[in-house]
């Protein structure tokens, strides 16, 4: 906050009554807060230099699309791609105006993704950064096109320690300064830190954690479950219930059903995708594990102990904060 807007908050501190319109009044006075450039900050072990606010973003998954536009700027993404979902109504009208560069459920090709001319290009997945992709960071940087990849996903699918809402705030300000929008950065985090705090005083007490497993999805008949160094495992530890793959190598596991079984869980998060893949729906989810001769006897299953969550929000996304409401309410429901 400016000076200018403490004196304005000290003043109105002072008076008998309050002046509800005190604080709007000043957060809105004096200068805005803006960005120098050029902007270096370190990103996922690079050295990343903006020379000035970017003009024509290409953002190489859904998600990173929708933060922008939840940033305010939506009008400078000049290209995005791997649409994996509807989006939600609030931004579809914005949404809708980004030229694709991908197939649905498909990564931008490197050729394609110059085509749009692109002066920052961000990402949510290092598995999009490659050279079969979009083109690895060197390339474009190289090119003379800077980054940025999320702090959650430095290395496809390895464990990130620490990784918690902390560093997903911090991903919302460090790209409202690199677009010039300082102050909707931290607006944004803010909301969402909000959305997560609310829902936390809700948080069912109970003398032994439930345990549950985040269902992810299946890859030839083998499912995949969230590990630990990701959202999921953050959010089991904040919402305090026992995450049965804590002890994965990876924060997206290949499991087993034996494995599952063996861990009996007492609920089961599903990711609700709509990528169209095998599984991919919790509805399909929801099939697989009543069919399925070993499953089918899991305690969570027989009691229809599910629970389900969109998928692209189990990764660092807008909508990841809005998880934790979500799923406090529904585990609020079960004894």
């Amino acid at each position: 906050m400016t000076v200018a807007g403490l004196a304005v908050l000290a003043v109105a501190g002072c008076t008998a009554a309050p002046d509800p319109g005190a604080v709007e009044r000043a957060a809105t006075a004096g200068p805005r807060p803006t960005t120098t450039y050029p902007f270096t900050l370190d990103n996922c072990g690079t050295r990343v230099t903006y020379e000035a606010a970017p003009k024509r973003v290409v953002t190489l998954n859904q998600t990173a699309a929708e933060i922008l536009i939840h940033l305010g700027v939506g009008d400078r993404i000049a290209g995005s791609g791997y649409e994996i979902e509807k989006t939600p109504d609030a931004i579809a009208e914005q949404y809708e105006k980004i030229p694709l560069l991908s197939a649905h459920g498909q990564e931008i090709k490197h050729e394609k993704l110059l085509e749009a001319q692109p002066d920052f290009v961000y990402g949510s997945f290092a598995s999009m950064f490659t050279a079969e992709q979009s083109g690895d960071r060197k390339q474009l940087h190289d090119l003379g096109v800077p980054t940025y990849l999320t702090e959650f996903d430095c290395s496809s699918h390895e464990s990130v320690a620490g990784a918690n809402f902390d560093m997903m705030y911090d991903e919302y300000r460090r790209l409202g300064r690199i677009m010039g929008v300082p102050a909707a950065g931290e607006k944004l985090a803010a909301e969402q830190r909000a959305v997560v705090d609310g829902a936390l005083k809700a948080v069912r007490k109970r003398d032994t954690p439930l345990k549950v497993m985040w269902f992810y999805s299946t890859y030839e008949g083998t499912p995949w479950a969230a590990g630990p160094g990701g959202l999921p495992q953050h959010i089991s530890d904040i919402v305090g219930v026992e995450n049965i793959f804590a002890d994965a190598k990876t924060k997206w596991a290949e499991v087993s059903w034996d494995e599952v079984a063996a861990r009996d869980p007492d609920v089961i998060i599903l990711a609700d995708l709509t990528r169209g893949e095998p599984d991919d729906t919790a509805k399909e989810k929801i099939d697989l594990l009543k069919k399925d001769p070993l499953t089918n006897k899991l305690a969570a299953v027989k009691g229809d102990r599910f629970i389900s969550l969109p998928g692209a929000h189990m990764d660092p996304a807008y909508g990841s904060a809005s998880v934790v409401p979500a799923l406090v309410d529904r585990l609020n429901e079960f004894n």
